[in-house]
């Protein structure tokens, strides 16, 4: 692929912040009409990332292109091009859905009745046609999201910042999330999805990227990274905590297995394995053997939790927690009529 196929390109991409570096020299490509899912603990450089392609700062080096334009040399070409949704939910609250999306048309200079239009549009498209003219005081998470979503779309962009886009969501809001992103992704436009839900970029991403330190770890699907650690593993959860031990020298035993994992809090034993059927009969037949009752016993493979822990040697952050960068209020955005979509006072925050 060159760099017409591809809707993000970062070269080299760096950022310090006083002595502390977060990005050091980060690579990503990401091919137009994609998901690429950006994971990595808390100060690994992701926000920082998105805010140098949002043309939101200025990196110290490298070269980073958005939609086939330059970012620091052509910053305003980029903006027009971009969509930008951050952690937190901006609509005003006493405003009807269908009037914050007629304020942000506005705000792009699309006129009163072409804004109108867009947002009937976006209503519609969202699912939230029945509820338009409700005060979004009175919408669901699920929803405020949504339609902040679809703000974020008023001037049809051709890639889309998500930026923890599912903070503090009930599993229902995050669900309507994802299908909204999965319809846009199928009218051809690029996502770059940063989540600390590592089950969002499992079921969102077409490939994921791993950075840590502000550089990129890992690249692959979501099932290449899983192979990556290992194949099949085989879980057993007992009764008995007192047996924890014993079922461990069995498992790996039975399951022919180096490595044998084991779980206090859980009772898990878990160990991993090359040929899932004959070691699962044989790990049966061995704790049965030797007397041992298992509560629970499942072949899966690994997770992308494990993925995450294998690769950084860090638990993901809490969701919501504050990445790296400075406070929001000094980032460097566009000026008001530029058309940076994220702008407008809709997304100072990243």
């Amino acid at each position: 692929m060159t760099d017409r196929d591809h809707a993000i390109v970062v070269e080299g991409l760096r950022k310090n912040y006083g002595t502390h570096r977060a990005l050091d020299g980060l690579d990503l490509t990401v091919p137009r009409g994609t998901v690429r899912g950006v994971l990595g603990p808390n100060g690994a450089g992701k926000t920082t990332c998105i805010r140098a392609l949002a043309t939101l700062l200025r990196p110290d080096g490298g070269r980073a292109e958005v939609a086939g334009f330059d970012v620091l040399r052509q910053p305003n070409e980029v903006r027009y091009r971009i969509g930008l949704l951050g952690q937190h939910a901006a609509v005003d609250e006493e405003l009807s859905g269908r009037q914050n999306l007629e304020m942000f048309g506005r705000l792009y200079h699309l006129g009163a009745r072409r804004a109108g239009q867009r947002a009937d549009e976006l209503l519609e498209q969202f699912g939230l046609a029945d509820t338009g003219r409700k005060a979004i005081k009175q919408y669901s998470g699920g929803m405020r999201r949504r339609l902040d979503l679809a703000a974020g779309l008023i001037m049809r962009p051709q890639v889309l910042f998500l930026d923890e886009p599912t903070t503090g969501l009930d599993p229902r809001g995050r669900r309507e999330v994802w299908n909204a992103v999965r319809t846009l992704v199928g009218d051809g436009t690029t996502v770059l999805l940063t989540t600390q839900y590592l089950e969002e970029a499992d079921q969102l991403a077409d490939r994921i990227s791993v950075i840590d330190h502000g550089r990129a770890i890992a690249d692959g699907t979501a099932d290449e990274l899983k192979s990556a650690i290992g194949g099949d593993r085989i879980d057993v959860v007992l009764h008995r905590a007192d047996e924890l031990a014993a079922a461990a020298s069995v498992v790996g035993m039975a399951a022919r297995a180096d490595g044998v994992e084991t779980d206090a809090d859980s009772l898990r034993v878990s160990a991993p394995v090359v040929d899932r059927v004959a070691a699962l009969t044989e790990t049966v037949r061995a704790l049965a053997a030797a007397g041992i009752e298992a509560r629970d016993i499942a072949l899966r493979r690994p997770t992308l939790d494990e993925v995450f822990l294998h690769l950084t040697g860090a638990r993901p952050q809490e969701p919501g927690a504050v990445d790296e960068g400075p406070p929001p209020g000094k980032a460097a955005g566009p000026k008001a009529g530029q058309g940076s979509q994220g702008t407008s006072g809709r997304e100072a925050t990243v």
